[in-house]
């Protein structure tokens, strides 16, 4: 069957590997839809420490279920569970011993493998997973299915970051998981700033529902926010980009006693106003992955059908496009939001 492989730094390629076999509790997913993460550019570029080498990406999954190993009955899914069905995949392990696993917040296990990342991933026709992985859905299109998990790490770090309908919510970065967080923090009733350096994805935000939009690249973010909060600062900032700049931003903004959700990624150490930390009593909380309940929330939001998720694809290739693929996203990283890999017609 037809796979995408990242080889080695700079080298991605189509190849050709056996189509799984099932094993008992398993689940056989035709892949209709696989999407590349940030993570993915990442280990492309040689910058993922994560990631083994040579490996299969894929963790954004939009299938339909078509055969099933033994020991696996209906019940065992849900009661909707039926070959044909449209479905994702929850793409972590969890160890169930570590620390994390016993504080119930298994999706920051310490020994996590994600699809695509530490192990083989979905970039290709078929994947054979644990049937307590597969979640499926009649509502929801394979290629809406495909925006679940990116979604669903952003509606995490609002969960992390407790927000209410008393909130403002600073969101810094509006790729997919900062647009994760904004529509998360939204469907919570807060008031949402957007902050990013591309006025296309701020459009979006501002089409999600953000209230306020800010373009750090020609306004001064901190001028803006103390006007549009009247001196206070964001109730909570989510740093979704993963830089030294943002994450100072995120504490030099963030109000008195406010909290702080860190989910991107700084690949170089980062020099903080540490008097902040204890000046604001600030709570600073990472986020990572995501939980099943995520997941869910997530679905229930797609399934409302006043979500504009044709504004989240920027492209969708065949597999043996995907050179041209990431030349094109090496070429424009700021202005891609979702990029699809297409192994199957969901006409079929």
């Amino acid at each position: 069957m037809k796979a995408i492989q990242i080889n080695k730094p700079g080298d991605i390629s189509p190849i050709d590997i056996p189509q799984p076999v099932l094993k008992a509790g398993e689940v056989l997913i035709k892949v209709c839809y696989a999407g590349f993460c940030g993570s993915d550019l990442n280990t492309y570029r040689g910058g993922n420490a994560l990631a083994k080498m040579p490996v299969i990406p894929g963790h954004e999954i939009g299938g339909v279920i078509v055969d099933v190993g033994s020991n696996v009955s209906d019940s065992q899914l849900n009661e909707n569970f039926s070959i044909g069905l449209p479905c994702t995949v929850n793409p972590y392990t969890a160890c169930g011993t570590c620390s994390s696993c016993r504080n119930g917040r298994p999706n920051a296990c310490r020994f996590n493998q994600t699809l695509g990342v530490q192990r083989d991933g979905a970039m290709c026709e078929y994947i054979a997973v644990p049937r307590e992985k597969v979640i499926a859905d009649p509502e929801i299109s394979p290629k809406d299915f495909c925006l679940v998990e990116p979604l669903s790490v952003g509606f995490h770090a609002v969960r992390r970051g407790e927000v209410t309908v008393h909130d403002v919510v600073m969101v810094i970065g509006c790729g997919m998981i900062g647009i994760g967080a904004i529509a998360g923090a939204i469907q919570r009733g807060a008031s949402v700033i957007a902050v990013d350096i591309d006025d296309n994805k701020l459009l979006l935000a501002k089409q999600l529902g953000a209230t306020y939009t800010i373009n750090s690249l020609t306004n001064n973010v901190h001028d803006r926010l103390q006007t549009i909060t009247e001196n206070t600062g964001s109730d909570v900032v989510i740093e979704a980009v993963g830089s030294p700049a943002t994450y100072q931003m995120a504490v030099n903004e963030v109000a008195f006693t406010g909290r702080v959700v860190c989910i991107g990624y700084a690949k170089e150490q980062v020099a903080f106003e540490t008097r902040y930390f204890v000046q604001k009593e600030l709570d600073i909380r990472g986020s990572r992955n995501a939980m099943p309940e995520d997941f869910r929330a997530v679905m229930e939001y797609l399934k409302k059908g006043d979500c504009p998720v044709e504004k989240f694809i920027s492209a969708i290739y065949p597999p043996a496009q995907v050179v041209e693929a990431f030349r094109h996203w090496t070429a424009n990283p700021a202005r891609t939001l979702k990029i699809l890999i297409e192994f199957a017609s969901t006409d079929n």
